[in-house]
């Protein structure tokens, strides 16, 4: 049984700041008594984004880490299917499903990050109605708006949504549990975790239409690294491409212990072998928007029926389509996240010194360098840069790695 304690935490700001009185300067003038009453009166905020300490009664793990206490006799255990604005949609682990906010508590220790709660987070909540909260720690919760009613359209596409079981009531998330297997990027200097708790990353990537982008490919897999996930590769509309080009590609991702999978969500090519890499396994589908994750998706498991749509023909992009990450259950097992599309992905708190070791390939050539702190960008005496000279590295991968250490410096 866990531990109860007491401690002082940070909160964050709140992000409303209070209304100014205006016209101050004119009442000043005309001699107006109410100029030094707002003077006197008006509300001095702290610097930063942390200046309210409050004291929250936490449970203490068996690893260390602390968590808002929750009553377990009033709470229930659930899985996060999707965040759809103000409102997560939980599944407890009897099957229920409920529609919740979000502990105010929560948001406010919740000082890095952009979303508190995403897309396979493993839950408390409480059920409205039941249970006490703790007032004095800021333990209200949002208000739900009402659930917007959708007119279906001629063209509109059936609604994934209703695979999932009908939501039974309202809920309070008290409580998140500790994550693992996250995909996550920065977002305006803050960690905005994409989904969580999941094993592998399926990075989805188009051969045309959009045309394949490799940097986005070493962006993706140093975000698998750094969130403890196992990364394959997905290369789609394979029916529109030469194969012999893409042997080179095939063979260095390859060769770096990364599956690559040749995939045709039109012709079905490759979809069976895609399906046996998702059997038994919590997955996350992530690319560029219009790569096709969502009509792979459809093709592994034609019911699922999500919504796409086609590349634009102004600009070769893709549209928008999957507004929102949802996590599905697989007939014939396992999980899989489909998500929205990205445009440019940031690693998360990555530091300039550790961009050398999201590429393995530079590893046998950096104890060679001529500086223990070598960043193999402008060093006369580096070992990375002969060997992208002289081929063992290649240069592309090389520029791969520039990208990311430049973006680090400008952070």
């Amino acid at each position: 049984m866990s531990k109860k304690k007491k401690v002082r935490v940070e909160l964050r700001k709140n992000r409303e700041k209070p209304p100014r009185e205006n016209d101050i300067t004119r009442d000043y003038q005309e001699g107006d008594g109410r100029a030094d009453d707002a003077r006197s009166s008006e509300r001095v905020r702290a610097k930063g984004n942390l200046s309210r300490y409050r004291t929250v009664v936490q449970d203490e793990s068996a690893d260390g880490s602390t968590m808002p206490a929750v009553n377990a006799e009033t709470c229930i255990r659930g899985r996060v299917l999707r965040v759809h604005g103000l409102a997560s949609v939980v599944e407890t682990d009897d099957g229920r499903v409920f529609r919740c906010a979000v502990r105010r508590l929560l948001k406010s220790l919740a000082t890095d990050e952009r979303s508190v709660v995403t897309t396979g987070d493993v839950v408390w909540i409480r059920l409205v109605g039941t249970g006490s909260r703790d007032q004095g720690a800021g333990g209200g919760e949002e208000q739900l708006p009402a659930e917007p009613a959708t007119e279906p359209t001629e063209d509109s596409a059936p609604n994934p949504e209703s695979r999932t079981p009908t939501i039974a009531q309202e809920g309070v998330i008290e409580r998140v549990e500790p994550r693992h297997g996250v995909l996550t990027r920065a977002s305006r200097r803050r960690e905005h975790v994409l989904v969580a708790n999941v094993d592998q990353l399926v990075i989805v990537m188009s051969l045309v239409e959009p045309n394949l982008k490799p940097h986005l490919i070493d962006r993706y897999l140093a975000a698998a690294q750094q969130g403890d996930l196992k990364p394959v590769l997905c290369l789609n509309k394979s029916d529109l491409a030469d194969a012999v080009e893409l042997q080179s590609l095939i063979g260095l991702y390859a060769q770096l212990g990364v599956p690559v999978f040749l995939c045709s969500a039109r012709t079905g090519a490759g979809v069976d072998r895609l399906r046996e890499q998702l059997r038994g396994r919590s997955t996350v589908f992530s690319g560029q928007s219009g790569v096709g994750k969502s009509s792979l998706l459809n093709a592994v498991q034609p019911d699922l029926a999500l919504a796409v749509k086609s590349v634009s023909e102004v600009n070769q992009k893709g549209r928008h389509t999957t507004t929102y990450s949802q996590l599905i259950k697989l007939d014939f097992g396992g999980w899989v996240v489909d998500t929205p599309g990205v445009r440019q992905l940031s690693l998360w708190q990555a530091r300039p010194e550790e961009m050398e070791g999201y590429f393995p390939e530079f590893r046998p050539f950096v104890p060679l360098c001529g500086f223990p702190d070598c960043t193999h960008t402008h060093e006369t005496s580096c070992a990375v840069k002969d060997a992208v000279a002289r081929r063992f590295i290649t240069s592309r991968r090389y520029h791969s790695y520039l990208g990311l250490f430049n973006g680090t410096m400008e952070e």
